[in-house]
């Protein structure tokens, strides 16, 4: 039964027959639309606009996420060399600080050696990580008494911007164009 004293009339309120509808003048001036089953080209189309207008706006900003995370664990792998580069001086004094980079790594199980220090993890001691590479560059003494650590971006722009560099006194430089970090480059704070 059609319960026709119902505020929202021309609605269905509690059960209701199985069957057509009764022909009323609500059907007839086209306030019920018929049940279409999915969804209209018109609507879909609407969807994925939207979806490629937020996506437009947030890939960039992932992309510039990205960027600074890189360069923050750029900044964070010279000061882990540095720290292991003076451990390892100290460590072996003979030797004094280490000629390449490799020194201060080794593979799992690592023992170490004045030629495989253990001191950093193996990937980092490869020379890659985060989109950076890095090199460590002795005086070529022995004992040695001086190096500088780079860490450079793989793809300037995509993986890092800015260059990063650092010497036995610990403090982190850095060239904003991504080539050519010295010692006499800009501090980083």
């Amino acid at each position: 039964m059609w319960d026709d004293a119902s505020p929202l009339e021309g609605f269905r309120v509690g059960l209701t027959p199985h069957g057509p509808r009764p022909p009323t003048e609500e059907l007839t001036c086209g306030v019920f639309m018929r049940s279409y089953k999915g969804f209209s080209l018109i609507e879909l189309l609407l969807v994925v606009a939207v979806i490629l207008i937020i996506a437009a706006i947030a890939v960039p900003n992932f992309l510039k996420s990205r960027l600074r995370a890189n360069e923050a664990s750029a900044v964070a792998s010279v000061r882990v060399i540095n720290t292991a580069a003076i451990t390892y001086s100290i460590t072996y004094p003979d030797m004094g600080f280490p000629a390449q980079l490799t020194t201060l790594g080794g593979a799992n199980p690592c023992s170490a050696s004045s030629t495989q220090a253990c001191l950093i993890d193996d990937s980092l001691s490869q020379g890659n990580k985060s989109g950076y590479s890095f090199v460590l560059t002795g005086d070529g003494a022995v004992p040695s008494v001086s190096y500088i650590v780079a860490g450079t971006p793989q793809a300037i722009g995509s993986s890092g911007q800015r260059m990063f560099c650092t010497d036995q006194t610990g403090v982190v430089h850095y060239d904003p164009t991504g080539s050519g970090c010295t010692n006499a480059s800009l501090v980083l704070e």
